[in-house]
């Protein structure tokens, strides 16, 4: 939908395999969160670039690798995701928490399992905003939620809604799909735009993503997502191990329909035996203190279970 967090870590993951392959040192980089993650390079550690597949697909539809453009923006970003490894850990962790039931979700909505590796590419699973203002794990824009049935004011902004947010992402990607006939095309459409997409087929007179000349972003974005499917769909083939036990299980939870208003809900929070930061992060489309239900409106809230 966006320029998203990907963009900033391709730049970083070249960046570290360039540093490594000249001597030790160690610097500080602000990661897309704000945090800080430091980064060490050794002398003398050998760093082999991995191989392409023989094959690959997305979505059922195959990735033309004999032709040579499309088989080197592939090596690109396999070499830039495959040497991001606190990136690509944390990404393993957090699939183990929200694959089953986004991947559930999409299958229920007839969309292919693999849409699961566009929501990861386009936020790695973290509630994030853009600097364009597109938020939540699909990283919808305002307008476009609101054009899908989300609510979005200064209370709730269910773009950060996990269920919510997939079925309007769904409901996009169908809508691109019958006006493409292409889950790949699709997948492009929901960086470019539905529009941007059908302009550039146009004018350059082809059907596939893969023969399009497209701006730098749309151009490398379905390769990224093409190369997260690789690395993190078999992290042990590119040197990632990560234990069950070190991943973040699905939070359990029970859950409570809201029919009137809370003025209140960090005292709302106390009275349900928990408090408003929890309230909060099982809930992360809250965005105030109060909760306005409208007349014949409900919210359901996730609490501890």
């Amino acid at each position: 939908m966006t320029d998203n967090i990907w963009k900033y870590l391709g730049g970083l993951g070249l960046m570290a395999l360039t540093l490594n392959l000249c001597s030790q040192q160690s610097f500080t980089a602000d990661s897309p969160t704000g945090g800080n993650d430091e980064v060490r390079f050794t002398r003398g550690e050998v760093v082999k670039a991995p191989s392409l597949p023989a094959s690959l697909s997305f979505a059922g539809e195959p990735v033309p690798l004999e032709v040579p453009d499309v088989a080197e923006r592939l090596d690109r970003e396999l070499l830039v995701n495959s040497y991001l490894q606190a990136t690509t850990l944390i990404g393993l962790k957090r699939m183990q928490r929200y694959r089953p039931e986004i991947e559930r979700m999409l299958r229920e909505n007839d969309i292919p399992e693999d849409f699961v590796y566009l929501s990861l590419a386009e936020s790695l699973f973290s509630q994030v905003t853009s600097p364009a203002g597109a938020s939540g794990f699909w990283q919808l824009m305002p307008d476009t939620a609101r054009g899908y049935g989300l609510l979005v004011n200064a209370e709730v902004d269910e773009r950060f809604h996990i269920k919510k947010s997939t079925l309007a992402a769904c409901r996009y990607l169908k809508s691109a799909m019958k006006k493409f006939g292409s889950w790949t095309n699709a997948a492009a459409a929901y960086n470019r735009g539905v529009g941007g997409i059908d302009r550039a087929l146009e004018q350059q007179k082809v059907d596939s993503y893969y023969d399009l000349y497209l701006n730098d972003e749309t151009s490398r974005y379905m390769f990224r997502i093409l190369a997260l499917k690789e690395v993190l769909g078999n992290p042990a083939k590119y040197g990632f191990d990560l234990p069950k036990e070190q991943g973040y299980e699905p939070l359990p939870t029970r859950s409570l329909t809201v029919t009137s208003s809370i003025p209140d809900l960090a005292q709302f929070a106390l009275d349900q035996g928990t408090n408003y930061k929890t309230l909060r992060l099982y809930n992360p489309w809250i965005k105030s203190f109060k909760l306005t239900v409208a007349p014949g409106k409900e919210f359901v809230l996730e609490l501890p279970k």
